[in-house]
């Protein structure tokens, strides 16, 4: 899907329900999100916020309903629109042996991206990570790792970010550079947030509470 044409892009999602086993995480979820905009996912932990997310991104598929991206007239499921979602979460892995550069270069590489060293060195710059892009990653606090995985998810421009506990290891500047880069998102196409932290409520254009009553 090409998604920098005049068409915005959309995410719908309608009747979506998912269960463990006999578990039910919630049920009817409707909405819908397009270029420009951010959905906050609110709840406590243990609700099915990163669950949801999950499902956006292609990486679980909902128990009943469907999740669609269109743009124009084409419309794709998460799991075909996984190219182009960038995505940051507590289990998103690195590798640790090597510094923050190699993982970048490693990542725009099995993406299929030409970017040159000097590229992924204002990449890493722009998250907080300028003079440290040699150092090994065994290395880094919890959250310089947390900056290293925003630049891993936004190495290929994604049109789709989806953040999960986003803040979860920042303190206040780590903060701001979130701020910054969901303003970033708005330009480039949609975002929705995973959180109980209420103060980043105020990033959403929309507010999606999970775990309460009917869901």
């Amino acid at each position: 899907m090409n998604v920098t044409g005049a068409a915005p892009l959309r995410l719908v999602w309608q009747h979506v329900a998912k269960t463990y086993g006999s578990r039910p995480v919630w049920q009817h979820l409707a909405g819908e999100l397009q270029s420009g905009e951010v959905l906050v996912v609110s709840g406590a932990n243990g609700t099915g916020k990163s669950t949801l997310l999950r499902l956006f991104s292609g990486l679980e598929q909902p128990t009943a309903g469907t999740i669609r991206y269109t743009c124009g007239p084409q419309s794709l499921t998460p799991r075909a629109m996984r190219p182009q979602i960038g995505l940051v979460a507590p289990e998103m892995m690195m590798y640790r042996e090597l510094t923050a550069l190699e993982n970048l270069q490693f990542v725009a590489a099995a993406r299929g991206l030409a970017r040159s060293t000097a590229a992924l060195l204002e990449q890493l710059a722009a998250v907080g990570l300028s003079g440290r892009a040699s150092e090994p990653v065994a290395n880094y606090s919890s959250g310089m790792l947390l900056r290293l995985k925003y630049a891993l998810a936004l190495v290929h421009q994604p049109a789709v970010l989806l953040l999960d506990e986003p803040t979860a290891m920042f303190d206040e500047a780590g903060r701001e550079l979130v701020d910054t880069i969901i303003m970033a998102q708005r330009q480039r196409g949609l975002t929705i947030v995973a959180t109980n932290d209420q103060r980043e409520l105020a990033w959403g254009d929309y507010v999606l509470k999970v775990g309460s009553a009917g869901q």
